[in-house]
């Protein structure tokens, strides 16, 4: 599932791409919408809210899009070649007179009235790139479980909405802890959550999830995707695990010497 700072990217080219421009073409290839016609409306703005983006268009209408794990929204110019996928794997079009988006391979693709978007973002814990971002809600929702694991702690939307499984091991390791210790054992947990919101921030217009502050490809993480790799600090082999239950369960990467997982 893409990380926040993905999504804001993406949803700040579709805002440049849509913004302000009335649609000459709206295709939403869901069963649901299939038959919606939004062309001759104007995109307000599109918007991101942790790992959703929210188009909202006029007439009181949002289109409510989500990539989880495969999706991607491209923006062309109006005329030009589309590529990114396979024609079937598209999910919505919106155009106007200069540009239009495509998505593809969508998890969600939603219209619903404006005044409903609380019904699928208001259970979001504070977004770590939006307005509404309080560190100290943030380590209040974070605390409530305070024997739940960290980085499973980290990925679930409702304590704080951005991360993903980029940041919740790279986090882990910047914190000295394993992505099994529990919250509770998790020293200085408002400084932590406070270099997540940096860390979203300063990759925030960029693909890239620099987190050593290296740009440069196989420099740019400490731990995660270097199963077996030297650990950057300490030179022991950075090992994997899974978080969660199956078939939501994710790859942990961590350095046991650096990161000891808690005694059972």
């Amino acid at each position: 599932m893409p990380e926040g700072d993905s999504v804001f990217l993406a949803a700040k080219q579709l805002h440049d791409a849509l913004a302000g421009q009335s649609l000459t073409v709206s295709d939403l290839r869901v069963p649901a919408h299939a038959t919606a016609d939004l062309t001759g409306r104007q995109v307000l703005d599109v918007t991101p809210r942790g790992k959703h983006l929210l188009s909202r268009i006029e007439g009181g209408l949002t289109l409510h899009t989500h990539l989880r794990m495969e999706g991607r929204w491209r923006v062309f110019p109006t005329g030009a070649p589309w590529h990114g996928g396979a024609s079937s794997q598209i999910r919505a079009v919106l155009g106007n007179a200069t540009s239009t988006a495509v998505g593809y391979r969508l998890g969600i693709v939603e219209l619903l009235p404006t005044a409903a978007e609380p019904r699928i973002v208001g259970h979001l814990g504070p977004d770590l790139l939006g307005p509404d971002w309080d560190p100290a809600e943030a380590v209040r929702r974070l605390t409530a479980d305070p024997r739940r694991g960290f980085a499973e702690a980290l990925l679930d939307q409702r304590n704080l909405a951005g991360i993903g499984n980029v940041y919740a091991n790279e986090l882990c390791f910047m914190a000295g802890v394993s992505p099994w210790t529990p919250v509770a054992d998790v020293a200085e947990l408002d400084r932590v959550v406070r270099l997540a919101h940096h860390l979203l921030t300063v990759n925030r217009l960029q693909h890239a999830h620099v987190t050593t502050g290296d740009p440069r490809p196989d420099r740019q993480n400490w731990v995660y995707g270097r199963t077996h790799k030297p650990c950057r600090r300490c030179g022991r082999p950075i090992r994997t695990g899974r978080l969660g239950t199956p078939p939501k369960d994710r790859t942990a990467f961590w350095c046991p010497r650096c990161q000891p997982r808690p005694q059972t």
